[in-house]
């Protein structure tokens, strides 16, 4: 399974940006696909999670009424992302594992991350 994330960019606070995993090697319904992220000098953080045939889903309490995981089409997923604030700026990751689950241990195969800026 290979991953690409896209779409990171700068934004001010309060914008939105939609994040996509492009997935290849599998569909998105054989694997979970997961958002990460990580700012510097922290540790990666789960942002979010969709299982693979059932599509649940699933946030971090940061994040949560603020972000939505979606299952564009067989090889894409979306993280669309609004009110974004300061504390959002991050490198963002995509990666696929098979349970769901916002733990990044879970997760086997990762691709490069995008970055995401959320500043005026």
């Amino acid at each position: 399974v290979q991953l690409q994330a896209s779409g990171g960019g700068l934004v001010q606070p309060g914008g939105s940006l939609r994040l996509s995993c492009a997935v290849s090697g599998l569909t998105v319904d054989d694997v979970a696909i997961g958002w990460f992220r990580q700012a510097p000098g922290k540790e990666r953080e789960g942002v979010s999670c969709v299982g693979s045939h059932d599509g649940n889903t699933y946030y971090a309490d940061s994040v949560k009424g603020r972000v939505t995981i979606s299952k564009a089409s067989a090889d894409t997923v979306y993280l669309q992302m609004s009110s974004l604030k300061p504390e959002d700026t991050a490198v963002y990751y995509c990666a696929s594992g098979v349970h769901a689950s916002t733990t990044a241990r879970d997760f086997t195969n990762w691709g490069q991350g995008t970055q995401v800026t959320v500043s005026s």
